[in-house]
């Protein structure tokens, strides 16, 4: 597989909350995925991306963008095949900036795979299942797989993380699962322009 047929996975820290766990988790699931050779992964971070709540007039499945940001945000998810969301669980759900940020678009995500590691008192469960439906309404495959990291075991005094060793066997089989999804959702991706 050359560089330009290899599969593209973005890891996106979902939480732009100060002192947030999300940026010791996005950079432990970048390290350790950046050692496999089975596709190239970037860490997208939305703290950095900074976007607003959606204030866009019309809707993204439409890709009508007015504003630069919703442009820029189109222009860097769109490349990508394959996406691992790193999320905490915020009463019994999904951070507003990680909701904002897939609201933003729509036909960028369609047809990619999607896997999820989640940290919270309950392993970020919660959180993960409304993603679960988020994903679906965008038309993303998401791999059943998680890793679910518990705020009890896998953090010391809930906020240095120092996950149990067993998570990144968990984190490689929900990679060598979303790897597989998204290179078969690639080809039918490859196939719908054709």
């Amino acid at each position: 597989m050359s560089t330009t047929d290899k599969l593209r996975v973005a890891v996106i820290i979902g939480s732009t909350r100060p002192g947030r766990n999300g940026e010791a988790v996005g950079k432990w699931v970048y390290e350790i995925a950046s050692k496999r050779t089975d596709a190239s992964y970037e860490l997208i971070d939305l703290l950095e991306v900074n976007l607003p709540f959606l204030d866009e007039p019309n809707s993204p499945a439409m890709q009508k963008y007015t504003k630069q940001h919703t442009k820029d945000w189109s222009a860097r998810i769109n490349p990508f095949d394959a996406f691992v969301f790193v999320t905490p669980e915020y009463n019994h759900g999904v951070p507003a900036a990680l909701k904002n940020a897939l609201d933003f678009l729509y036909k960028e995500w369609n047809n990619k795979a999607a896997g999820f590691v989640a940290y919270g008192n309950a392993g970020g469960a919660r959180s993960v299942e409304h993603l679960r439906g988020t994903v679906a309404e965008l038309q993303m495959a998401d791999v059943r797989e998680q890793v679910a990291l518990s705020l009890f075991t896998d953090f010391e005094n809930y906020s240095v993380f120092k996950p149990a060793s067993f998570q990144e066997k968990k984190l490689n089989a929900l990679l060598d699962r979303l790897v597989s999804w998204g290179t078969a959702l690639k080809q039918v991706r490859g196939q719908q322009k054709g």
